[in-house]
């Protein structure tokens, strides 16, 4: 009988995640005061305090138009500041998400635009295979789940699980989300890619153009439903395998005659398949990087089905390659502007 696989908890591996002497500190940290915005200081409830008394229970109190301004003014503040991003990651799935994690934490100046379709980011990477819970990662991936700290079974020298494909993507979402400099513009969908001539008569990117999901799923029984434009000097596309919303950068670049053709996703093959989407992971055109899934369809890969590995280092090269080119695409950007 084989031994029992080693539980990696990167919480507290001793107690497997539970540390009642941290606990305990964290409970007597005193609850000092928030400060508003308009500048009045009030004590913190705890939920301790809350306990018992709910029979004189209030929520404080609102008119119903202050919650609509809070929603409506951060948002369109956020519209404003990111029109105008340093990196478009397109498809907030696996890769993307790894993708924005390492670009956020490299540069923390960089403003970081990241946009989904779904309402939900995550992708396939909330389930880990025909509606199964846990989530396979070959090695060497399992450093990247160090890096974000989620536990997983170390079940051989060759690959580790996750006890649920959620723990993994509320993690990194939850990571990705925290960085002051990252922006996810989710149920907004890609309908098209912002491209400039190269003096060799070739595509250049300089941002994306962008609308409501279900806007551009009824632009065939409605009319004149503009989009909206974000100019960035990269973009990042990890939108996945093809289907409703996938491969579309790849598809769209084929149809403008960025690249010649589709290679078109081969049969499954793990073993090939990983390797040759993280080594294929680049810059397409000038200002594409094209990671994840939708490399498949370009180069002709193999598919690799229910394991995650090659999504998330995918993403770290990602992001890396776009570090690589970032100068030169700023460069020519800014000098388009000063036109």
């Amino acid at each position: 009988m084989a031994p029992p696989a080693a539980l990696v908890d990167l919480q507290d591996p001793a107690t497997n995640g539970h540390n009642p002497a941290k606990s305990a500190k964290v409970a007597a940290v005193p609850h000092t005061t928030a400060v508003p915005a308009n500048g009045a200081a009030t004590k913190q409830e705890t939920i301790e305090e809350m306990a018992g008394q709910w029979s004189d229970f209030r929520f404080a109190p609102i008119r119903e138009s202050q919650v609509s301004r809070a929603m409506t003014r951060r948002y369109f503040s956020d519209l404003d500041k990111y029109a105008e991003s340093d990196v478009v990651i397109v498809g907030a799935g696996s890769c993307g998400l790894s993708t924005a994690y390492c670009l956020a934490k490299a540069r923390p100046d960089l403003k970081i635009a990241l946009i989904e379709a779904s309402v939900s980011p995550g992708g396939g990477a909330w389930l880990g295979g025909q509606l199964f819970s846990a989530m396979v990662m070959r090695k060497p991936a399992d450093a990247f789940l160090r890096e974000i700290g989620v536990p997983y079974e170390d079940m051989d020298a060759n690959f580790v699980v996750v006890k649920h494909a959620a723990l993994f993507t509320s993690t990194i979402l939850s990571k990705v989300l925290h960085f002051p400099n990252v922006k996810l513009f989710n149920a907004t969908a890609v309908e098209d890619l912002i491209t400039r001539k190269t003096d060799d008569g070739g595509i250049r990117l300089a941002g994306v153009v962008t609308n409501w999901t279900l806007v551009s799923m009824h632009h065939d029984d409605q009319s004149c439903m503009d989009p909206n434009t974000i100019n960035a000097p990269i973009v990042i596309s990890t939108t996945g395998h093809d289907g409703p919303f996938g491969a579309f950068s790849a598809k769209r670049l084929v149809s403008m005659g960025g690249l010649p053709a589709l290679g078109g996703m081969r049969g499954l093959d793990m073993n090939t398949a990983e390797d040759a989407i993280v080594k294929g992971t680049r810059e397409i055109a000038p200002g594409l990087i094209i990671g994840g899934m939708e490399l498949s369809e370009v180069d002709g890969a193999n598919r690799m089905g229910p394991t995650f590995g090659a999504m998330v280092l995918s993403g770290v090269k990602a992001a890396e390659e776009a570090l690589k080119v970032f100068d030169q695409r700023k460069q020519e950007c800014s000098e388009e502007m000063a036109v």
